[in-house]
């Protein structure tokens, strides 16, 4: 009687676990649905994951969870043992029906989850993937339409720009043209009233060989109305090359990154300094070298491995402008921490010459100097460095060597012409007119070979120096 008892006991529990079909083996419960498993099947089934979803349910659950299921336990442990040793019997059998092992059932069984989760997960990240590719197409076509929209307005403000210059351009040529016809009348009116007076000196003349003392002129038309034509035009000649001036700072100083190069740069300049001229140096006829020393005339430019930061070079490595920002030049060891520049080419032997237009700046120097020469040694104040300097503050020129500096009583020059002497050893430095004035001469007492070298006084103010283009004969 007791056996039967508990033989329908045991069938109206469930005692046999979903994962391995077999009779519950140390069975933990999942808190959240209440469903029972064997804790080697369920951890089998989560392989490690924190989180999973019920076998049975899809009810999530974390491993920390599960709680020991001791009434099932105890259930178990009522299974005649003749239930289970039949059970493990069968455990040899190839059939898997009750003859596979409790980890071989779990395996069988957590596939279908795994893959469901596996598809769930992959799912989720392709439905990521998709919406991200849509937002990347939204700002895509947001950038191109709000960059649509800058060239637009760019475009306008360059026509509004191109606009006013050719206006203040045909206003500047008429002004030029008005006053060539108002100085044209002037000289024809006083040609006319002077061949009139000479027709009637002429005719004074005949009548009488002795001219009264009385009729004595003062002076003619030609002193009384004296034409100033010249002087106008030079006015505006003036304020259009100011002008140019200006924008060409303005171009440099606000946006010199920003803008690409207008030509392609020479082999050995830096890709990321602009060139503002668009024309080459050699078409501009105010640089070109026509003085007696043009049979030795050098091709120099700015190296850009050692201009000061605070320096901009352009117009193919001629012209060396103050900069109110940092240029971004490559690093270099040899880059000069003070306002100085040197140039690429060198010289050890035979002569040399170049010109340096120095009418832009208040304050500069010009000379040459030794390779070696320290990054913070001002020009002229080291053994080897020799040059000319135009302080704008004291408005004196003076030489400088060796830290000595000799006074020259002479005007500021416009355009410096320097003479390199290497077999006489002797660098002599002139100012630039209609002819060559001899500014002071150096004996040079090094064998090293020597660099066109270049200062610039007062950062705080646009300055700039352009070497000559050479015109050698």
């Amino acid at each position: 009687m007791a056996a039967a008892a508990l033989e329908r006991v045991l069938g109206a529990v469930e005692l046999s676990c979903a994962c391995c079909l077999q009779h519950f083996t140390d069975p933990v419960r999942l808190t959240g649905c209440s469903h029972s498993f064997c804790r080697p099947c369920i951890l089998q089934y989560c392989k490690g994951r924190q989180r999973a979803g019920c076998p049975l349910c899809r009810r999530d659950f974390q491993l920390k969870d599960l709680q020991p299921n001791r009434e099932l336990a105890a259930l178990v442990s009522l299974i005649p043992q003749e239930l289970k040793q039949g059970e493990l019997e069968t455990g040899d059998e190839p059939k898997p029906s009750g003859a596979v092992a409790c980890n071989d059932r779990s395996l069988a069984r957590q596939r279908p989850g795994e893959k469901e989760e596996e598809i769930w997960d992959i799912s989720k990240q392709v439905e990521m993937t998709i919406e991200t590719i849509h937002i990347l197409r939204k700002d895509l076509s947001k950038a191109k339409e709000y960059a649509s929209q800058i060239k637009s307005q760019i475009t306008k403000d360059f026509c509004c720009m191109k606009e006013y210059v050719e206006r203040q351009e045909r206003n500047t040529l008429t002004y030029i043209e008005q006053e060539q016809k108002a100085a044209q009348q002037k000289m024809e009116e006083t040609i006319h009233q002077l061949c009139v007076e000479v027709s009637e000196l002429t005719d004074i003349k005949a009548q009488t060989s002795n001219l009264p003392e009385r009729h004595n002129y003062e002076g003619s038309p030609s002193t009384m109305n004296k034409i100033t034509l010249d002087e106008k035009l030079d006015v505006v000649k003036s304020a259009v090359e100011d002008l140019k001036r200006k924008l060409e700072f303005l171009l440099l100083e606000k946006y010199a990154r920003q803008f690409p190069p207008v030509q392609p740069p020479d082999l050995y300049q830096e890709t990321n300094v602009c060139s503002l001229s668009p024309e080459p140096a050699a078409k501009n006829p105010e640089t070109m070298i026509s003085s007696r020393f043009s049979q030795w005339a050098e091709d120099v430019t700015f190296d850009l491995t050692r201009v000061y930061e605070r320096l901009a070079v352009t117009a193919q490595n001629r012209k060396v402008m103050v900069s109110s920002h940092l240029t971004g030049y490559e690093p270099s060891p040899k880059r000069f921490c003070i306002s100085q520049v040197m140039c690429s080419q060198s010289f050890s032997t035979g002569c040399h010459y170049w010109e340096v237009i120095t009418e832009h700046s208040d304050g500069w120097a010009v000379g040459v100097a030794h390779e070696m020469i320290g990054r913070r040694h001002k020009l002229g104040r080291t053994e080897h460095s020799w040059c000319v300097e135009w302080l704008g503050a004291k408005k004196q020129l003076s030489a400088w060597h060796r830290d000595q500096e000799t006074l020259l009583h002479n005007d500021k020059p416009l355009k410096v012409g320097v003479f390199l002497e290497l077999q006489k050893k002797t660098v002599s430095f002139y100012s630039i007119t209609d002819k060559e004035m001899l500014l002071h001469t150096f004996e040079i007492n090094t064998s090293n070979p020597l660099y066109p070298a270049f200062w610039l006084y007062s950062l705080e103010r646009n300055g700039s120096l352009t070497i000559s283009h050479t015109n050698r004969r």
